[in-house]
């Protein structure tokens, strides 16, 4: 008979795509993954996992058995919705993903209130890139995520993920406080030509909206510097060697040297959370979505120094 945790640990594996990344989503050890795995090969009398470089890929009875295992899981989730329900009380596990920002400046007061108001719900974070959470909700390796989009990303919600809005996170330009800008009431789009800036990554949202408003201006932005954590960001604006545009969630008092001037239309990003259709009737995800939406006030409070 097949083991349910072996067949999840395999799963995580398939979605995650490391044994490494697989354990930090269980809240398990690698080692523990692996002898997990190791165990279920033995079981199956079936090579699962093969060398890849430093990795390891899935075979092709893995694959086919990481599609029953979905299956399985799928029951397992309804049967424990259905207990909860009948319950009517928010109980056991719930995984959280939450963007970076999000994790820091909004998630520990909701984990929390959760922690205080429902002692049998084992809440549990995971901070993920925003692009990769809706297809962890869909694929069921959360059961919750705090996601976010641009005007010029809207969020995909694809069939069996439901979503409901928190709130929207509004975005400054951060110049050091010696730049002509420091002061202003307001800049318009149409003037940041010119500027030196210093943003995250390509591929990231924020990059993208930079690029893509900037050329539609005119101008082409000159990145100097990329990092992926705002604060890092922030510290580079400190220093004067760049503009930076940040979103004001988890982004926390501003340092000496750092002058905040809001851009006009100033830009917006919207928070939702997300869940799969299959869960929509746990009180866990009810009562989470309400904190969130409780504690988003306070999260997103405009607090510059």
């Amino acid at each position: 008979m097949l083991d349910l945790q072996r067949l999840r640990a395999l799963h995580a594996v398939s979605v995650h795509g490391s044994v490494g990344a697989a354990a930090v989503a269980l809240g398990y050890t690698s080692s523990a993954v692996s002898q997990q795995i190791a165990k279920l090969e033995r079981e199956t009398r079936t090579v699962l996992l093969e060398r890849a470089g430093r990795g390891v890929r899935l075979t092709d009875e893995a694959r086919q058995l990481v599609a029953t295992a979905g299956e399985l899981l799928a029951i397992v989730e309804r049967a424990e919705t259905e207990l909860e329900e009948r319950r009517g009380v928010p109980a056991g596990r719930l995984t959280v993903a939450a963007f970076a920002s999000a994790a820091r400046g909004l998630m520990p007061s909701v984990l929390a209130d959760l922690a205080r108001r429902h002692p049998a719900l084992d809440a549990r974070l995971t901070e993920v890139d925003p692009h990769l959470s809706v297809d962890l909700v869909a694929k069921g390796a959360v059961d919750l995520a705090v996601a976010h989009d641009w005007d010029i990303a809207p969020l995909p919600a694809p069939a069996g993920v439901e979503q409901a809005v928190i709130g929207d996170d509004l975005c400054d330009l951060l110049v050091p406080s010696g730049h002509p800008f420091a002061g202003r009431t307001a800049v318009r789009r149409s003037e940041l030509g010119g500027e030196r800036w210093i943003c995250q990554p390509p591929g990231r949202v924020c990059h993208d909206w930079l690029l893509r408003t900037l050329r539609e201006d005119g101008h082409e932005p000159e990145v100097v510097h990329q990092a992926d954590e705002n604060p890092t960001l922030v510290a580079l604006v400190a220093a004067g060697l760049g503009v930076a545009l940040i979103p004001r969630l988890g982004r926390g008092p501003l340092p000496e040297g750092v002058a905040e001037v809001p851009l006009d239309p100033m830009p917006v990003r919207r928070l939702y959370a997300l869940w799969r259709t299959g869960a929509a009737r746990r009180p866990a995800i009810a009562e989470t979505v309400r904190a969130l939406r409780r504690h988003w006030p306070e999260a997103s409070a405009h607090t510059p120094r």
